[in-house]
């Protein structure tokens, strides 16, 4: 059974910028991934029974007057803090619903998911393509699928990413990939890197973004550390990252400089965009106003 949890409000301000976002909306609380490295953990965001997935209480509702209230439409992102293609929306469909109300106000949408389910919207996504930037993205962090079990134990394979970016884009939507994070030690490697940016152009994509490396602060770390142990015993990961980086929010890969030198020059042969201002730029594209020159 689903449980609710009380909210004010769901569709607020963004800040920063992320993608080009003018609001955050996270209908779902808590994630059931299991991924070992969710930042989403991290005790600055009280997030309770984080493994268990609970909805907002009358969400649909909470959508609906925050953006009949808005002075002004944008583009919505959903998929920070909750991915919003948890198996329970299979059933539920609130995130279908959320699109529903996206379109009839006529805002655009940038979703982040590590779920194929996404294609189950793909009319709504067209439908919202019509008048608004439709942007989707989907975290591959690795293509072997192995190493993706242990790292992301409950999300669905790798391939079926890929597959869906394949499908999204095939409809037409400008969709790509998150390559983030790329675990230190494990993930960083030029050969994993290049075959996550070979397989997403094979898939349609138009972009891959990357962040060679991870971030890691209370609670977060602990968990990180003690799946560690448990996925790859007596590799000494826990040891090699307390050496390399303490107690740092930002843990950088050593071999970040490289890897981005062979990324790059990969996504500008294939044709993929990987840099953030591009991105916002090429999914915005037609989208904004034509401003007015006095002058």
């Amino acid at each position: 059974m689903l449980e609710t949890v009380p909210a004010k409000t769901i569709v607020t301000r963004a800040k920063g910028g992320w993608f080009g976002i003018d609001y955050n909306m996270n209908l779902y609380r808590g994630c059931c991934h299991g991924c070992i490295y969710c930042d989403s953990r991290s005790a600055c965001y009280g997030i309770d029974r984080f493994d268990e997935v609970r909805v907002k209480e009358n969400a649909l509702e909470l959508v609906r007057n925050d953006l009949r209230r808005k002075v002004k439409t944008g583009v919505v992102g959903t998929g920070a803090m909750s991915d919003p293609y948890n198996p329970f929306e299979r059933e539920h469909e609130y995130t279908r619903h959320a699109l529903e109300l996206i379109d009839a106000y006529s805002f655009g949408v940038a979703i982040a998911t590590k779920s194929d389910l996404i294609r189950r919207d793909i009319d709504l996504l067209q439908g919202i393509s019509a008048h608004s930037p439709v942007l989707c993205k989907l975290t591959v962090t690795t293509v072997d699928e192995e190493l993706c079990r242990k790292l992301e134990p409950r999300a669905p394979a790798a391939a079926q990413r890929l597959a869906a970016i394949e499908a999204l884009a095939r409809a037409g939507l400008f969709a790509g990939v998150l390559l983030m994070p790329v675990l230190p030690f494990l993930e960083d490697t030029t050969q994993n890197v290049l075959e996550v940016a070979r397989r997403a152009r094979a898939s349609g994509a138009r972009f891959v973004y990357p962040a060679f490396g991870v971030t890691l602060r209370q609670n977060q770390r602990e968990w990180f550390y003690d799946r560690l142990d448990k996925q790859f015993p007596g590799e000494g990961l826990r040891e090699r990252y307390q050496r390399r980086f303490g107690e740092r929010y930002e843990c950088r890969s050593p071999r970040a400089r490289a890897l981005w030198e062979a990324f790059s020059a990969e996504c500008d042969r294939l044709g993929l965009l990987y840099r953030m201002e591009d991105i916002v730029r090429a999914y915005r594209m037609g989208y904004e106003s034509p401003q007015i020159s006095l002058y």
